[in-house]
């Protein structure tokens, strides 16, 4: 999760839970891509990385929900 935020900063902090949704449900589509080519890639990181990455979307969204309900 730090790795994400020190690539891309803290824009998720900006986004809405809703884009924080669809791209976790983007992941779960190349996963889904992924899975049916056997493993085979060009580009992706591989099923792990995508894994990884649902699971830090998930943990920002829930970061957001809980500074939202604070204010």
């Amino acid at each position: 999760m730090m790795n994400k935020n020190h690539d891309y900063g803290e824009a998720w902090r900006k986004m809405r839970i809703s884009s924080l949704t669809d791209i976790i449900l983007m992941k779960l589509l190349r996963i889904k891509q992924i899975e049916d080519n056997q493993g085979k890639t060009l580009v992706s990181e591989g099923l792990d990385a995508n894994y990884y990455d649902m699971i830090n979307y998930a943990m920002f969204a829930l970061i957001r929900l809980v500074i939202e309900g604070e204010e």
